[in-house]
């Protein structure tokens, strides 16, 4: 469960955690002299939680690490991300020392909303498909109410701000939700649901198609790569339009949603491949689960997203390599393989959003091995056409939440590389440049701004990577909330200015 943020006096009980941003600022602080003294035995550590008072008023104190490595503009946003990785290390003394009630200071403040990013984004758990361990008298297992959590007090940090940071956690869990379960619980049609339950309780519109419907539309990559399924394809669509939104022409949020990829007759390898494709459809759980935070938060920006829905499988009448499909723009494309599905559903989402006639489309899609192998899950390839500025922002949104971006070219060249003498295009170019070739296979179907990000790296973590956890992180909600945020405030700020959280004029619900 995400810990309960607390805005009156903590209880004189409460565990404390303390951030001072240098040494001086420690000694030049009217501490115990007693915990004084255990901070001198150990050295003064930088970047370290040193436990200075036993359980239960127990007490920790930090001092931020000064940083030593600076990778160009990297270095501006290290520090913070420092603070959520302490956010993190902190959650995890929480949960060993049984701390359920903590009061978190920081001298100065500047850090103190990372600190509890990373300390509300550790909290996540993906157990429900485990036995309890705890039962109650009747035998049966604890419901959540039953539960304790952990409640924060965060001291001289805006309610304003932390009911911000709140509401984004959440979605972050959403998305991570989605990605986590079984293909076998979430499918098309299933994550369709989803998103019509997170319209009605956020406040936003969900229209879902079913197959006729997407048939009838001559979608005809989501319908081929549907071929070899039992289950029916979905597509849709999300509109989040606000009284007074900043602009006319939506930005359009594109999530590709494979809720499971076999390879389809091009079959995937189990160990290390397919065993961990139920994420396949992580591009979409990030867009879903963004239309939630900007609704939630009343950003005043007008997004649309667009969700093509299917698995890809071997069996029935699977489409096969060396078919000729027909895209829903007319344009042909010859299947080299059929585990490149991925972009052919996007292919008629792409075209679709040609209709709204955007300021600007971004699709998220783990799309590539190839950027896996070229960023690990450290960061995302971003491609396009969009122009310097609006690809500028997207990127400094990328390192002010620490998704970090790295734009890639999509040359005149690399087209060559998706030619083929029986149709327009082949769904593959070979093995170099593949996430580059993947995306300038999507340029075809725009007409319009338009920024790919291939989150194939971060989307699924096979071990425990501090904050964003195991299995799904929830890649990429953050960073288009960053983005769109920065959006809402762009007719009285300059493009790439940095915007913190602390001037929201955005949240003015109370609890």
């Amino acid at each position: 469960m995400i810990p309960e943020l607390k805005f009156s006096k903590a209880p004189t009980s409460a565990a404390i955690a303390k951030v001072y941003g240098d040494l001086a600022t420690l000694k030049a602080s009217s501490l115990p002299a007693d915990w004084l003294k255990v901070m001198e035995h150990h050295g003064y550590p930088e970047g370290e939680w040193i436990q200075v008072a036993l359980a239960p008023g127990a007490a920790w104190l930090y001092i931020a690490r000064q940083a030593a490595t600076r990778y160009g503009v990297d270095g501006e946003y290290r520090a913070l991300e420092e603070f959520r990785k302490a956010g993190y290390r902190l959650e995890r003394l929480c949960k060993g020392h049984k701390i359920k009630c903590l009061q978190t200071e920081f001298q100065p403040s500047q850090g103190h909303e990372a600190l509890l990013e990373g300390l509300l984004l550790s909290s996540y758990r993906f157990d429900h498909y485990l036995k309890s361990s705890k039962k109650s008298a009747a035998g049966k297992a604890s419901t959540e109410k039953e539960l304790k959590r952990l409640t924060v007090h965060p001291v001289n940090l805006g309610k304003e701000v932390l009911l911000e940071l709140l509401e984004l956690c959440r979605a972050v869990f959403k998305a991570r939700d989605l990605v986590n379960e079984p293909q076998s619980v979430l499918g098309a049609v299933e994550l369709a649901k989803a998103f019509k339950a997170m319209g009605k309780e956020s406040g936003f519109k969900v229209n879902v198609w079913n197959h006729a419907r997407i048939q009838q539309e001559g979608m005809g990559g989501i319908l081929a790569v549907n071929r070899g399924s039992v289950r029916p394809p979905t597509f849709t669509i999300m509109e989040y339009k606000p009284t007074g939104a900043v602009n006319k022409q939506p930005i359009v949020l594109v999530g590709k949603g494979v809720v499971y990829d076999t390879g389809g007759l091009s079959l995937k390898p189990t160990a290390g491949s397919m065993d961990s494709m139920k994420c396949d459809m992580a591009g979409a759980a990030a867009v879903g689960a963004t239309m939630q935070a900007i609704a939630k938060n009343r950003l005043p920006v007008y997004v649309i997203a667009l969700v093509p829905a299917t698995d890809n499988r071997p069996g029935g009448d699977a489409y096969a390599p060396g078919d000729i499909i027909r895209i829903s723009d007319g344009t042909t494309v010859e299947v080299l393989n059929t585990d490149a599905e991925g972009r052919l559903i996007l292919a008629d989402a792409l075209h679709y959003a040609k209709r709204f006639k955007p300021e600007l489309v971004v699709d998220l899609a783990t799309l590539t091995g190839s950027a896996v192998m070229a960023l690990s899950s450290h960061a995302t390839p971003c491609m396009g056409t969009a122009d310097r500025a609006q690809t500028q922002a997207m990127v400094d949104a990328g390192f002010r939440c620490y998704e970090r971006l790295v734009p890639m070219p999509i040359w005149e060249e690399y087209g060559e590389m998706i030619k083929t003498s029986v149709a327009d295009l082949k769904n593959i170019g070979g093995r170099e440049a593949g996430a580059i070739t993947a995306a300038k296979f999507l340029e075809h179907f725009t007409n319009y701004p338009w920024l790919h990000l291939d989150i194939a790296g971060p989307a699924f973590l096979d071990a425990e990577s501090t904050y964003r956890c195991k299995h799904g992180t929830g890649h990429g909600v953050r960073l288009l909330y960053a983005y769109l945020r920065h959006r809402a405030l762009m007719p009285k700020a300059p493009v790439q200015a940095a915007v913190s959280r602390a001037s929201s004029k955005f949240n003015k619900k109370s609890q």
